[in-house]
């Protein structure tokens, strides 16, 4: 539900089906002197099956943000509730098992282990979780990102795209409740990234997941149902996105 106040098209964060919870999160990191308050007082609501996009300046606090709410960093104060269950109140390997089965995570820069075949860089998550059909869901994964012909290359045999193939393959294996994607693109050249960015919102529409992602492409994040703007740590705006 959408109201409008100030000017502004703001989301209901009052949704009653909230699958990210954010309520005046504060957030610091680094030691002493060189401690950086980067969260301040931060309070978000996703619903389930939405997508937003995470914009703002470079150093405004958006990749911290969507750390914390993948369970990455941990809040200083106030809560984080991700899918009904309050991260505070798991310890670091609950917090991890947590993680591996309802978020799944995309990064800039792949995260692949270069030892790891493309189906091992999908299953051994999926076995560590203790999944007892890994390898089986990893090809399904991989053939339904294009890649069921390259199972058996390394990192270093596939291109840029296909690396984040398979990155996006690994963090939807799971089924999660949550994508979360930090720059996703940011490492592609437009004709690829666009494809990757094509298979995101294919993937998190047929799973209906939500979807969390940062980026700088305003004409990307237009995309998603919502565009929150990050500046300073703190949520400058959060309105319905408008497509280009």
């Amino acid at each position: 539900m959408l109201d409008i106040s100030g000017g502004q098209i703001l989301a209901d964060s009052g949704a009653a089906d909230s699958v990210i919870e954010l309520k005046n999160v504060d957030l610091s990191l680094g030691r002493a002197a060189a401690r950086v308050h980067i969260l301040k007082q931060v309070s978000l609501n996703v619903g389930r099956g939405e997508a937003i996009g995470l914009v703002g300046p470079s150093g405004s606090g958006k990749s911290t943000l969507l750390m914390t709410l993948a369970g990455l960093e941990r809040a200083d104060a106030g809560s984080v509730i991700i899918d009904g269950q309050d991260l505070s109140a798991l310890n670091e390997d609950g917090l991890a098992k947590f993680r591996g089965r309802r978020i799944g995570i995309v990064f800039q820069s792949f995260h692949l282990i270069p030892t790891m075949t493309a189906l091992e860089n999908v299953a051994v998550p999926l076995e560590l979780a203790g999944m007892a059909d890994a390898r089986a869901r990893a090809k399904a994964e991989l053939a339904a990102v294009g890649l069921g012909d390259r199972l058996s290359h390394y990192p270093s045999q596939l291109s840029g795209g296909e690396q984040q193939r398979v990155a996006l393959a690994r963090a939807m294996a799971p089924n999660p409740a949550i994508l979360v994607a930090d720059e996703p693109t940011g490492n592609l050249d437009e004709a690829t990234g666009n494809s990757v960015i094509e298979l995101m919102f294919r993937l998190k529409n047929d799973r209906g997941a939500t979807l969390v992602l940062v980026t700088h492409d305003l004409n990307l994040a237009a995309r998603c149902d919502r565009m929150v703007r990050i500046r300073s740590g703190r949520i400058e705006s959060d309105r319905a996105a408008v497509a280009a």
